[in-house]
């Protein structure tokens, strides 16, 4: 028996410290060196100071903001442990919200952004990634007509005539990862900056 169990705990304790170690550090420090600014977790900063990540949405509900996708992430209720409150992008409980096409609360939920996103733009169909949550809920892009849905909005509450804003929504536009993969989208966390960066202009 201790012929055969030798074998099974060195090729088990040599696999672990491959594949558990060796391999986790070659790729972080291949990453680190081929792409840095990605490998450290594609930090945005502002005067010395972070301020988000390229890859982990924000959720910005101000008027003169874009917003992102809806999230469905939640937190530990501080008033109950042995329950969730919401919290948008909560990227120590990414997740969706496992709720089907018969629920209730999200029929609900999907209804109550409806009516606001076309009080907000009548006449104009709202793009479905404005009132759906990804799978992750840390979605940090939209696509290029939820952008330019809300550009009224954003125009209105900061003043600035809608062709200006349809223009920096243009400029942010990411194609397809490789020309293939992926749809067209718009980071919002760098939409929002660009467009405080039009405001000190």
């Amino acid at each position: 028996m201790l012929n055969q169990l030798r074998p099974a705990l060195v090729l088990l304790v040599a696999l672990t410290a491959v594949t558990g170690l060796a391999y986790p550090l070659a790729m972080t420090g291949i990453a680190g060196v081929i792409f840095p600014a990605k490998a450290a977790g594609s930090l945005i900063e502002r005067d010395g100071t972070v301020i988000g990540s390229g890859l982990i949405g924000q959720a910005f509900t101000g008027a003169n903001y874009f917003h992102g996708r809806p999230s469905a992430t939640t937190a530990a209720d501080p008033a109950d442990a042995t329950k969730t409150v919401p919290a948008p992008y909560n990227a120590a409980n990414s997740s969706g919200s496992n709720l089907g096409p018969t629920s209730a609360a999200l029929a609900e939920r999907v209804k109550g952004d409806l009516d606001t996103l076309k009080a907000e733009n009548p006449g104009q169909p709202v793009p479905i990634d404005l009132v759906t949550t990804s799978g992750s809920g840390l979605d940090p892009d939209i696509s290029p007509d939820a952008a330019y849905f809300q550009v009224p909005r954003v125009a209105k509450a900061r003043n600035i005539p809608e062709d200006k804003l349809r223009d920096l929504v243009t400029a942010r536009i990411e194609g397809r990862t490789l020309g293939i993969l992926g749809e067209p989208r718009v980071n919002v966390l760098a939409l929002n900056l660009a467009l405080d960066d039009m405001a000190k202009r």
